[in-house]
């Protein structure tokens, strides 16, 4: 069983600040950046940063769905940790500013993957299958923030 780890970023044309506060915004902007991956999307306590509890079920693939329960923390500045109850998966956002009025946002995803065959075949293609989809949450979110 080896560490499974998917890393996407996009540049986004919008102030850094303005960025994590709407990736921040789980109860208002995180439904509407949601690609049809995506499915049940609640908020269960909170709503805003640090201290929010989110639950959604991800189809990866046609039969691979996962059921997430998310606690959110924020232990860095503009950095958002996705802790899922239901499994090992941690999703790290961290946006950080290029000038005044441009930001880099990366997405991090890391867990423990399967032994054995099933773990090549997943170490090899579930972080492509995931990066495709959090390219789509990203373009969401710099089509929310960059009007």
């Amino acid at each position: 069983m080896g560490q499974v780890r998917a890393v996407t970023s996009r540049q986004v044309n919008a102030p850094a600040q303005a960025v994590f506060d709407a990736l921040a915004d789980y109860a208002g902007v995180r439904p509407r950046i949601l690609p049809s991956q995506y499915s049940g999307f609640a908020v269960r306590d909170g709503g805003v940063g640090a201290g929010t509890i989110a639950q959604w079920r991800l189809q990866a693939t046609s039969k691979r769905a996962r059921d997430v329960v998310a606690t959110v923390s924020a232990p860095a500045p503009l950095t958002l940790v996705e802790t899922d109850a239901n499994s090992s998966m941690v999703l790290t956002w961290s946006v950080a500013a290029r000038g005044e009025a441009a930001s880099t946002v990366t997405v991090e995803a890391v867990w423990n993957g399967a032994g054995g065959v099933g773990g090549f075949f997943e170490r090899t293609f579930a972080p492509k299958g995931l990066n495709r989809i959090h390219d789509e949450v990203l373009a969401g979110l710099a089509s929310a923030v960059e009007a």
